[in-house]
This record gives structure tokens, C-alpha cells and sequence, in this order.
């Protein structure tokens, strides 16, 4: 699995953890940068690039890290086809891809630490969409015809 990973210029403290962990599920990160925090990166800019890695079919995932991870998660999510979350725990890093066919991890770099932000990134990477589960792909459903509907709405 290919994973577009960015990271404004707060969110680099978590770099290697993520980069590693990454590594260590076996994908393939396309490191978007950034490497170190002396330059001013900011979110949208790091979102607008995951996510067209991911709407181009060159990455199957995403991985955003900010300050908070919230800033990362309402500018990924405003895009198509995106799905992203903001994680702090195992079980939402996993059930929002089981359940909800999550595509972007957003993390904050002042909310976990390097223990953490590797066990979130590998129960993101390790979950697959229970496409099985017809509950799932009607929620997903709904979930899509809603940003069709706003898209409509809004042209």
C-alpha cells in the first residue's frame, strides 16, 4: 500500500515515528514533507497534497499530522473523496476504516507522542473497509450522496 504522509511545520516533531511506522507495516510512504520545522508549512497546503495523491489513485492513504490534528482533518475532509479523521486512540484508528472507509489519519504532535502516533498509524494501515457488512456500504452510501447533494447545491 502507497500512503501520502504530510506534515506542517508543528506536526514534524512526529515525523519519524510516522514515517517509521509506516516502514514497519510494510508500505511505501510518498513523503510529502516537511522535514524540519524552520520553515512555516501550513495544514490546507499539506491536506491539498495528500489528497490528491489519494484522488489520483498514486497513494491508497493518507496520513496528515498538525499542531492539533483538528485543522488537518476539517481541510482534508473538505476536499473529495477524502475521508479523514482525527485519532487519538487504537480503536478509532482502526474502526473508522473497518466501519467508515477512512482514507486520511490526521494526528496532533502536541496531542500524542511517538509511542502513540506509531500505534495509530499501524491500526490505520492494518484495517481494510468491511465491504461485507451491508450496514457499512449503506452508511458509506449515505455519507456520499450527502457531498453530492451539497456539491449540487452549491454549483
Amino acid at each position: 500500500m502507497k500512503v501520502a504522509v504530510a506534515f506542517d511545520h508543528r506536526g514534524v516533531k512526529l515525523r519519524e515515528a510516522v514515517l517509521g511506522a509506516v516502514a514497519q507495516a510494510g508500505c511505501e510512504a510518498i513523503d510529502l514533507g516537511v522535514e524540519d520545522a524552520s520553515v512555516r508549512v501550513d495544514y490546507p497546503d499539506q491536506a491539498w497534497d495528500v489528497a490528491e495523491q489519494i484522488r489520483s489513485a498514486r497513494a491508497q492513504r493518507g496520513i496528515l499530522v498538525c499542531g492539533s490534528g483538528v485543522g488537518a482533518c476539517v481541510a482534508a475532509s473538505k476536499l473529495p473523496g477524502i475521508r479523514a479523521a482525527i485519532c487519538h486512540d487504537a480503536y478509532s484508528a482502526h474502526q473508522g476504516v473497518e466501519h467508515d472507509d477512512m482514507n486520511v489519519l490526521c494526528l496532533g504532535s502536541e496531542i500524542v507522542g511517538d509511542a502513540l502516533a506509531s500505534e495509530l498509524v499501524t491500526a490505520f494501515l492494518g484495517a481494510r473497509f468491511n465491504e461485507s457488512d451491508p450496514r457499512y456500504a449503506a452508511r458509506l452510501e449515505k455519507v456520499e450522496q450527502m457531498a453530492r447533494d451539497a456539491a449540487r447545491d452549491i454549483a
